[in-house]
């Protein structure tokens, strides 16, 4: 099995696409749908057609003001986070998009692209300021370290060297040079993630491992197993003491972060789990499916709040609103970014 993201890049990559008009807002736009009265089922309050071609990624800004979008001609938009049907500005790289990530502190936007760099933009300005080669033709992961002043990658290496798509690459900002390499893994990574205080990574592989690594010393401090297949996403709780992990399986599993102990375990319902994320509180967990439903869990209890529904493909990202209030997420094939304002008893 290949997956979706992997996939869109080997068609993409190296074509010129013609890239769609950036200027007003899109005409099959669709705002203030009705949400539904139930929390086992919502419908989207807000639907964005990114692309043409593929819509494969999106962030929030820090300050919750946008969401930024990455589509399958290279461009990222700003869209108004308020509600309003309004683009705001737009940069173009070489490539799909295929991940956003902002640094914690606001100040820089990194971008995997289809031509397997990653590029690093002043979120200010929109002026590219790095451009991270790691000699890679596709980049899997990204994350940025919570300071701002360090940026993780992972990718696959064109070489073809035994293992040398298997580590993570650790990326000094101020420079642009690779601080260190994190090997260990048996198989392609696909996920990061940083715990909130930075000490510590995690990486998912096809492997079907976790392993979290110290940083600081580069070495690895534990690995967790139980998966049945490829682990696609990683998370971690925003008080680091729960780290969740989804699978192929079509499981979401949550550890202990300071012992490695596996705690509940989640069922998406018989689909392949392609993205997660925390909501600011922590006490709701977003997971995408590759059957085009995003799942709203509270991890504490295990109880599944909603089931959000819309995307007629594969969900390759999720996010939540600064503020907790909304949930979005992308169905690259789809082209189209969903958003659910969330009623009060599933936030």
């Amino acid at each position: 099995m290949i997956h979706p993201a992997l996939l869109t890049l080997a068609l993409l990559w190296g074509q010129s696409l013609p890239l769609p008009p950036v200027t007003g807002p899109s005409s099959v736009e669709v705002a203030a749908l009705q949400t539904a009265s139930t929390t086992s089922e919502l419908r989207p309050s807000r639907i964005l057609r990114v692309s043409e071609v593929y819509a494969g990624a999106l962030t929030f800004t820090p300050d919750g003001r946008w969401l930024v979008t990455g589509g399958g001609e290279g461009v990222i938009q700003w869209w108004a986070a308020g509600g309003k049907a309004e683009r705001g500005p737009s940069v173009r790289q070489p490539g799909a998009v295929t991940a956003l990530a902002f640094s914690p502190d606001g100040r820089r936007l990194a971008a995997i692209s289809g031509d397997g760099r990653v590029r690093v933009w002043d979120a200010q300005s929109r002026a590219l300021l790095l451009t991270l080669d790691s000699q890679t033709y596709y980049v899997t992961a990204l994350a940025f370290s919570p300071d701002s002043t360090m940026l993780a990658t992972a990718g696959g290496d064109n070489t073809q060297r035994p293992g040398s798509g298997n580590s993570v690459k650790l990326w000094d900002l101020s420079n642009g040079r690779v601080q260190g390499s994190l090997r260990g893994h048996a198989d392609v990574v696909t996920s990061l993630a940083f715990a909130p205080d930075g000490r510590t990574l995690a990486s998912g592989s096809r492997d079907r491992t976790v392993r979290l690594w110290d940083v600081a010393r580069r070495l690895p401090l534990r690995t967790l197993s139980g998966h049945e297949d490829y682990v696609s996403a990683v998370a971690f709780s925003p008080d680091g003491e729960t780290l969740a992990s989804g699978s192929w399986d079509t499981s979401v599993r949550l550890w202990a972060v300071h012992s490695g102990q596996p705690g509940r375990t989640l069922d998406s319902g018989g689909g392949l789990v392609t993205a997660l994320v925390f909501a600011p509180d922590g006490l709701r967990l977003l997971a995408g499916t590759q059957d085009g439903r995003t799942r709203l869990w509270n991890p504490q209890s295990g109880a599944l709040l909603a089931s959000l529904g819309g995307h007629t493909d594969a969900v390759d990202a999720v996010a939540f609103s600064p503020d907790g209030r909304v949930a979005a997420a992308t169905g690259g094939r789809d082209r189209n970014v969903l958003l659910w304002t969330l009623p009060s008893a599933a936030r």
